[in-house]
């Protein structure tokens, strides 16, 4: 798999670890990230694992043409069977030759709600406003949508009366490891299937 992530890289040093384990069927092609400083990247060299930076541009959000067909010919020449999104801030567009395009089904995306609910940025904070007493995390195929692809697995847990969207954040973060690292399982072993909005195979 090739993993694009902005961030801290939590979400990819679960599944790089995961990797080492033989009995593993996925391993880690490649990190392509947008932020040169992204935690992300020392988890990769932490991990032997190749890295990329791409220029996404200044356009809040949205991928440049040029950085799309970056992305895509890296995943390509990696050997990538799967693009995993692990806290990756750019929104994916659909169209030909685009990510989606070439590795359509092939996409995951792990999102800290209990998807379709507070989709977007600070999931988590929606949530603890909206006065939810459940939330969690949802590993989920891509599409064009934001965060609306069709959902794997999902993990809740309780919000407690004392949680803030920091305390909050780091319960469901432990979660999102556990998830995310079934969802490429199962994936790799060819056992989901999406049928419509549904996804079998996760039982």
């Amino acid at each position: 798999m090739a993993v694009l992530a902005s961030g801290r890289g939590s979400n990819f040093k679960a599944l790089a670890e995961r990797s080492q384990d033989r009995a593993f069927p996925a391993e880690v092609a490649c990190l392509i990230t947008d932020q040169r400083a992204a935690g992300a990247v020392s988890v990769a060299e932490s991990f032997n694992i190749p890295w990329f930076w791409v220029d996404a541009g200044e356009r809040r959000g949205r991928l440049t043409a040029d950085a799309e067909s970056e992305i895509v010919a890296r995943c390509e020449s990696a050997g990538a069977r799967l693009v995993l999104l692990a806290g990756f801030m750019r929104i994916l567009e659909s169209g030909e030759g685009k990510l989606l395009d070439r590795f359509s089904g092939r996409v995951i995306n792990i999102h800290p709600s209990l998807l379709p609910s507070f989709k977007g940025l600070q999931a988590q904070r929606q949530a603890l406003e909206y006065g939810v007493k459940v939330a969690g995390c949802s590993a989920h195929f891509v599409d064009a949508s934001v965060d609306g692809g069709p959902i794997i697995l999902q993990s809740a847990i309780a919000v407690h009366d004392d949680d803030t969207a920091e305390s909050l954040a780091a319960r469901i973060l432990g979660e999102e490891h556990a998830v995310v690292v079934r969802a490429v399982e199962l994936f790799a072993l060819g056992k989901l299937k999406i049928d419509g909005r549904r996804v079998l195979g996760t039982e």
